[in-house]
């Protein structure tokens, strides 16, 4: 995969890959001391029930996508469901 600039993700679609729209990317999360990536922080889609969607949400509701379920980057960011 090709290098992408963080600030070009900021507000980019999230899709599983189901073809669900989960909603837009609000921002990733990443491990300080190693800088690994963790989680990517979306913000839901305000048609989807989040029950149906089995990934962990915060406190503010906002999906928490493991890095390593990202399966593509182009004009939206593809996730395994």
């Amino acid at each position: 995969m090709s290098d992408i600039l963080a600030e070009n993700l900021s507000g980019k679609s999230v899709m599983g890959s189901d073809g669900t729209e989960l909603g837009l990317l609000y921002n990733i999360t990443m491990e300080l001391k190693s800088g690994t990536l963790r989680n990517l922080v979306i913000e839901p889609d305000e048609e989807l029930s989040t029950r149906s969607v089995d990934f962990d949400v915060d406190d503010d509701g906002r999906f928490l996508v493991p890095v390593s379920r990202v399966q593509a980057v182009k004009d939206y960011i593809v996730v395994q469901r």
